[in-house]
């Protein structure tokens, strides 16, 4: 009787498990990172009139919009802060937060067919928006910073202080809430189709949850433990208290914050690591 037993030279199996992130791998990749980054800047402005201005009028104009309807109109307190700095604050870092969370969210079934053809580390992709996102911030950013310096020099009620520091912490904070939330929720999205219509609104829902038109020492005070348990919300009063000098700030609270933000990038990549070894099949 022949024996049937083989001698492979090379055996080759998977190495990914739950907790893998190799970012050695995800570093080789780094090329194909900034592919993917410039991909979402060409594409998503290619076929528009105006091109990258919309990353200067769109927080203008919302700004305008809320400071007719919150600050006019809703009369909401912006604790003594001129309205238009206050507002354009929120929806600079609002809008990287959300949009990031977004493109996040679907990031399995928009990039079904290239996951399908090659491989590459999947933590690239979902990566490659938080890198992109922070391409629009820092536009928005700098308009925050010229009125801001408006409202310095003509004597606005605007006090800057050494928590600015802090900006590249709170905004890590939100890059990783925002990637451990969307790879949550495009995880399940392979599997539940209906939550890709509830994502939008849901965002909608969370911002106002969270701080974004209004300060939290407007939250009565009955509700304001409940604001306090949304990550965002220390960092959104952290920001405001840095270049506002208005609203507060605690480092207990925003200690908090980073611990949600840290346990639920955590549970995002598990639920990631584990999806994406069949996801293909349920998309």
């Amino acid at each position: 009787m022949e024996n049937n037993q083989q001698n492979w030279t090379e055996v080759i199996s998977s190495e990914t498990s739950l907790l893998r992130l190799n970012f050695k791998e995800v570093w080789r990749y780094k090329d194909l990172l900034l592919m993917f980054v410039k991909r979402d800047f060409v594409t998503f402005y290619k076929q528009t009139v105006l091109g990258p201005l919309w990353f200067v009028i769109q927080p203008l104009l919302t700004t305008f919009m809320y400071v007719i309807i919150f600050g006019n109109l809703a009369n909401l307190s912006t604790d003594k802060s001129p309205k238009v700095v206050f507002y354009l604050a929120g929806v600079a870092i609002w809008s990287y937060f959300s949009e990031t969370l977004t493109k996040t969210a679907s990031v399995f079934t928009t990039n079904a067919n290239i996951f399908g053809k090659v491989y590459f580390p999947r933590l690239i992709m979902p990566l490659s928006l938080v890198v992109s996102g922070l391409i629009k911030f820092a536009v928005q950013f700098l308009i925050f910073i010229a009125v801001l310096l408006y409202y310095y020099f003509v004597g606005g009620k605007v006090h800057p202080n050494g928590y600015i520091l802090l900006t590249p912490i709170l905004l890590f904070l939100m890059a990783i809430l925002a990637l451990g939330l969307g790879m949550i929720i495009s995880s399940m999205t392979t599997k539940y189709k209906d939550l890709t219509f509830l994502i939008s609104f849901g965002i909608q829902l969370f911002m106002y949850a969270t701080p974004v038109v209004y300060p939290l020492s407007s939250v009565p005070e009955k509700y304001k433990f409940i604001m306090l348990l949304n990550p965002l919300t220390s960092i959104f009063e952290c920001f405001r208290y840095a270049f506002l000098g208005s609203g507060s700030f605690n480092i207990s609270i925003l200690g908090f914050g980073a611990l949600v933000s840290i346990i639920i990038l955590f549970i995002g990549i598990l639920i990631f690591n584990k999806v994406e070894k069949n996801f293909i099949d349920t998309v």
